[in-house]
């Protein structure tokens, strides 16, 4: 932010001129005060979705959200089928959608 240099001269149209630089600067200064104000909120919420990954320790957040996501929609869905082979099935599926993610937490628990 540097001001506009006052005039050596003090010729009128000099100073009209130095102070419609310097009005000029003014509603800069005003714009970037106001769009900072503005964008204050969504600057939070970049933060705090920052935060999540890094304040928590949540590692590998998206493949948790694939399984609970999975672990929903074995739980509350229908099947095709309906009958006592079904929840079996359905269970057998639970398990082996999950193996990776449970591989994954046994790795971490067994490092720390």
């Amino acid at each position: 932010m540097s001001l506009p240099q006052l005039p050596h001269n003090n010729s009128r149209a000099e100073m009209r001129k130095a102070l419609i630089r310097l009005r000029m600067e003014m509603h800069r200064q005003e714009i970037r005060h106001e769009s900072a104000q503005l964008l204050q909120p969504l600057q939070r919420v970049r933060g705090m979705s920052q935060n999540l990954h890094d304040g928590f320790g949540i590692k590998h957040a998206p493949l948790w959200g694939v399984a609970a996501v999975t672990l929903l929609g074995f739980l509350t869905g229908k099947g095709a089928k309906s009958g006592g082979a079904s929840s079996l099935t359905r269970l057998v599926r639970l398990g082996t959608s999950l193996a990776p993610l449970i591989k994954l937490v046994m790795q971490t628990s067994r490092k720390n």
